[in-house]
């Protein structure tokens, strides 16, 4: 046999072997697996969420990140119990013990992440040798729309129906919306306190094509005091790119009509007619996953002011954020002019992107009236930021430095003691916005959350920050100047206090908070941009309950109120030489209640 025969002869032999030792090898029937999908609380799947593995002894076994389709995976597991911590910026992390992995078992999980309390849903265990779902069982879920997005959580599994998949390659898919009609004071959107509600509110999102997502939102309705018609739109447009990059353009317009109170129409030249107050504002915003453990988030708004003159602003931001399971995140945060909405979840924290439209429509800037000329309050901040989450504990801390110019808060005073070219009338509230000049400052804040129960958590925080106190309280005369030469910068301590709760079968979610400050001072309210929790002076309280739905109908309802600073805590009284009182706040106390219909 020659060295070619011999050559053939042994590759032969080798091909035999190798594929009858496979063929004898028996399938691994002793391991399991882990799966499921990372949404937010309607259903939008969430790309580059952080999905840890640990085992009984709590100790970390892997680590993943979810795809485009919010979907992840852990594979060949040996049979034990095992626990999951979902974690995600912006959002509350997600903890789930006890997740029993069987030999040859897959178990599949829902992944709730919300801005209050986050939730993971064991839905079913299947065998590797098992269809994942029945056909029952795909259309009992699809005849519900809180469980749809069931049907999408097996990762690298295809359950959908042929014909359903045809339908899905349409113009529009996955619409939702939402129309909400509340009633009562001002909103408090922000930690400054008077953005308007202005009554009936609307959005609509959908898909267009799969990767891109159309949202518009409404805000419109009647001024309670000058009972002139008020309105807001805004059209919100994305696109999922490969690679984690996620572009944003956005276009909101805003108009209002001001009270004619308080001498408005002589600042104004003319008498007749309600001044009007319009903003127009272009916007883009780009999320990019440099790395594993870097995340950024950047862009600008373009922002056109018309009220008695035209004011046009540039306002760019961005944060970066790198974090490691092992050490926390730390983020780098910076933002110029009105900060942006985006950066936060709604106040009510649903973690909802139609009701963060909705807050953003509100969020008007700050413009106030100094020696009669327009100012718009401008703001620099920048900040960086840590946090860390083992187990059930979360630490959290954060340090900045700003500066405000022309910086607007809410004054109450009896009409005429205040001359009108430096007294703005507030928007849909019988006080006024004051101009208090420019000041810098910095400060910090610390926090730990404690999540008592799996619908149950408390908060801790303590913090220092920039405090505007009154050299004395007696004003020599009624001149705007001497209101802001009596004005000290100074610091001041703070403690807060938050409790959120959800009752597992009711679907209550209950949100309440106390923060304790100095009353003799004004303490400026800040825009935390890597922190969750933003506390507000006073005493406030949100309530959010889900109404059973009538047969038949397709959405959901929910009922809402949101009761901020509810002791009218954080009121600086300033005495006139007549006698007659003029109060400083930055947060002025509000109710507002609303219903709202989901789909």
């Amino acid at each position: 046999m020659n060295a070619r025969t011999f050559g053939i002869v042994a590759g032969v032999v080798a091909v035999w072997l190798s594929v009858t030792t496979a063929a004898a090898a028996p399938p691994d029937k002793l391991a399991g697996s882990i799966g499921g999908s990372v949404t937010s609380t309607i259903g939008i799947p969430q790309m580059g969420a952080t999905v840890l593995l640990y085992n009984h002894a709590e100790r970390l076994l892997q680590r993943v990140l979810t795809d485009e389709t919010g979907s992840f995976l852990f594979d060949a597991l040996a049979p034990d119990v095992y626990s999951i911590r979902v974690s995600l910026t912006s959002f509350v992390p997600a903890l789930k013990r006890n997740i029993l992995v069987q030999p040859g078992m897959r178990s599949l999980l829902n992944v709730s992440l919300s801005g209050v309390l986050s939730s993971i849903e064991l839905i079913y265990s299947s065998t590797g040798n098992r269809a994942v779902m029945s056909d029952d069982w795909k259309w009992v879920l699809r005849a519900s729309s809180s469980t749809r997005p069931v049907l999408r959580i097996a990762p690298r599994i295809d359950i959908s129906d042929p014909t359903e998949r045809s339908r899905s390659q349409s113009v529009f898919g996955e619409t939702r919306g939402m129309v909400r009609v509340s009633a009562g004071d001002s909103s408090t959107v922000s930690a400054y306190g008077n953005e308007p509600d202005l009554g009936t509110a609307f959005a609509l999102a959908t898909s267009v094509y799969g990767a891109n997502q159309l949202q518009v939102s409404g805000n419109i309705g009647y001024a309670a005091v000058s009972g002139m018609p008020t309105a807001g739109f805004r059209t919100r447009y994305s696109r999922n790119l490969p690679g984690g990059n996620d572009p944003e353009v956005r276009v909101t317009m805003r108009q209002l009509f001001l009270p004619t109170r308080t001498g408005t129409a002589m600042v104004t030249g003319q008498t007749d007619g309600v001044p009007a107050l319009r903003t127009m504002s272009f916007g883009f915003q780009d999320l990019a996953q440099l790395t594993d453990n870097i995340r950024a988030e950047y862009g600008f708004s373009l922002e056109s002011v018309s009220f008695l003159e035209r004011l046009n602003y540039l306002s760019p931001f961005a944060r970066i954020t790198y974090g490691q399971d092992e050490t926390g995140a730390i983020e780098f945060g910076y933002s110029s002019g009105l900060p942006p909405a985006e950066f936060f979840a709604m106040k009510g924290e649903a973690g909802n992107d139609l009701q963060q439209d909705l807050a953003a429509l509100s969020l008007f800037p700050r413009v106030s009236l100094r020696d009669g000329r327009v100012r718009v309050q401008r703001t620099e901040n920048f900040e960086i930021g840590y946090r860390k989450v083992t187990g059930s504990k979360t630490f959290s801390m954060a340090a900045y430095s700003e500066s405000l110019n022309n910086a607007a808060i809410t004054m109450v005073a009896p009409t005429g003691v205040i001359p009108s070219s430096d007294l703005l009338p507030d928007l849909l509230s019988n006080s006024s916005v004051f101009n208090l000049g420019r000041y810098a400052g910095f400060g910090y804040m610390g926090s730990f959350t404690q999540a008592l129960a799996e619908n149950l958590s408390l908060t801790g925080a303590f913090g220092s920050g920039t405090a505007l106190t009154p050299s004395t309280q007696q004003l020599l005369t009624e001149k705007p100047d001497e209101v802001r030469g009596i004005m000290r910068h100074g610091r001041r301590y703070w403690l807060a206090a938050k409790l959120s709760a959800k009752a597992p079968r009711a679907g209550t979610l209950l949100t309440t908070s106390y923060r304790w400050a100095d009353g003799r001072s004004l303490n400026a309210g800040h825009y935390y941009l890597t922190q969750n929790l933003r506390p507000e002076i006073g005493w406030s309280v949100y309530l959010r309950q889900p109404i059973p739905a009538f047969s038949g109908l397709p959405g959901r309802f929910e009922a809402t109120a949101d009761l901020r600073n509810l002791l009218a805590e954080g009121y600086v009284p300033l005495l006139t030489p007549q006698g007659r009182r003029v109060y400083l706040l930055h947060t002025p106390r509000s109710v507002r209640g609303g219903l709202s219909f989901i789909f």
